[in-house]
């Protein structure tokens, strides 16, 4: 019976006519390997090192032909790449903004503690050294600045031990020397003086020659009587202080005058730092420039003209500035025996200051700082360029107006 189980038990069995054929050609022309393809049966080839490297496993389909491998943890690519595009637009719509909070990431430098200076004690033999050029802000008014670390207001004014000079015994000299720090305070120091108005507080403490004079410089000012020789003031609507921190540093001194009384020395420099007011932009603009002339006896300097910068180039809303006065006088108690005043009362001798950031050749009786941002070129600007920082040197005003290296 030709069954199933007949066929299954056969000893021979014929190959196909496939077979057959390739046999028969195989036998005169053997094959040859073209190498690269693999049957699924062959195996996973042993991959070769080349120079040394560690072999790569590949994953082939049911064909031999490669997969491409998966990445692990791409996923976040794509959410990445959408998220910078979307900031890239943000920030070309809104430039002014990226600016403030890149210079806000550079200013993270000034939160760092600054080193305390201690008030002077003798003059210095240098000047501080030298800060970068960075643009002080309302929340960083001190940033680059010398007198960061300077005392604050009436704490850089330490008053030496009194003792008994000429007819006035140690504690008259130690109200002598109060005295003299009071009123540098109230000329220097008060915040409603600061803002323009007028030093009453100061004026009642001069001799009455003295407060004569500057009162008649403050009801009439002009270049040969300048109230910004006595007192710090500004006008409200181009410059407001900062808070209410005024850095200042310097020495005071005594002794006698040789005719029974009491000469007491003062250098002091103060530092204001300022933001414009309301109306900054439009006294800057509206300001005559000034012809190249001689500035006040009592000194001055403006902005550098390398740090001028165009308003229309420039942010400037947080933007402050800073002005350095530094005066140097001699105030004087005499013999209430051999003279006719009030000893009571200050007697101004020596006076000098200097004024630096302050526009040149105005004579309203104000300090009239520069802004970076409603910056524009002096000509006048002939005199020599000043630190005005630098204490290690006498006040020697030269009656030019200069520049000053920095503020």
């Amino acid at each position: 019976m030709l069954d199933e189980e007949f066929v299954r038990s056969a000893t021979v069995k014929e190959q196909s006519g496939r077979t057959r054929m390739l046999a028969a050609r195989w036998k005169h022309t053997p094959p040859v390997d073209p190498g690269g393809r693999r049957s699924v049966n062959d195996g996973p080839a042993t991959p070769k090192r080349r120079f040394g490297r560690r072999p790569e496993l590949r994953v082939v389909d049911p064909w031999g032909n490669p997969r491409p491998a998966r990445r692990r943890g791409g996923w976040w690519r794509t959410p990445l790449v959408v998220l910078l595009v979307v900031a890239g637009l943000l920030a070309s719509l809104n430039v002014n903004a990226v600016s403030n909070w890149v210079s806000g990431l550079r200013s993270s430098k000034a939160d760092a503690p600054v080193p305390v200076v201690a008030p002077e004690t003798a003059r210095p033999t240098t000047a501080p050294p030298d800060t970068p050029d960075d643009q002080p802000t309302v929340d960083h008014p001190w940033k680059a600045s010398p007198a960061a670390g300077w005392p604050t207001g009436t704490e850089a004014m330490v008053l030496p031990e009194a003792k008994a000079t000429g007819v006035f015994s140690a504690d008259e000299v130690a109200a002598q020397l109060q005295q003299v720090k009071d009123y540098l305070a109230a000329a220097n120091l008060d915040p409603k003086v600061i803002a323009g108005a007028r030093p009453d507080a100061a004026l009642a403490m001069l001799d009455h020659e003295d407060r004569k004079d500057a009162a008649d410089a403050l009801d009439h000012p002009g270049k040969d009587h300048d109230p910004l020789s006595w007192f710090s003031r500004f006008d409200p609507r181009e410059a407001v202080l900062v808070g209410d921190a005024v850095k200042v540093q310097g020495r005071l001194s005594y002794e006698g005058d040789g005719d029974g009384g009491v000469l007491i020395h003062t250098d002091f420099t103060f530092v204001y730092p300022l933001q414009p007011g309301p109306d900054a932009r439009k006294l800057a603009e509206d300001r005559p420039a000034p012809s190249a002339t001689p500035s006040a006896p009592q000194g001055g300097s403006a902005r550098p003209v390398g740090l001028v910068e165009p308003a229309a180039a420039s942010s400037g809303d947080t933007w402050t500035t800073r002005t350095i006065v530094r005066r140097v006088g001699d105030y004087r108690f005499y013999d209430p025996d051999r003279h006719q005043v009030d000893a009571k009362k200050i007697v101004l001798g020596k006076a000098m200051s200097d004024v630096g950031n302050n526009a040149c050749s105005v004579y309203d009786g104000f300090v009239h700082p520069q802004f970076r941002q409603f910056a524009r070129p002096h000509p006048e600007q002939t005199g020599p360029t000043t630190d005005p920082y630098d204490r290690s040197h006498d006040l020697a005003p030269s009656g030019q107006c200069g520049t000053t290296s920095r503020e």
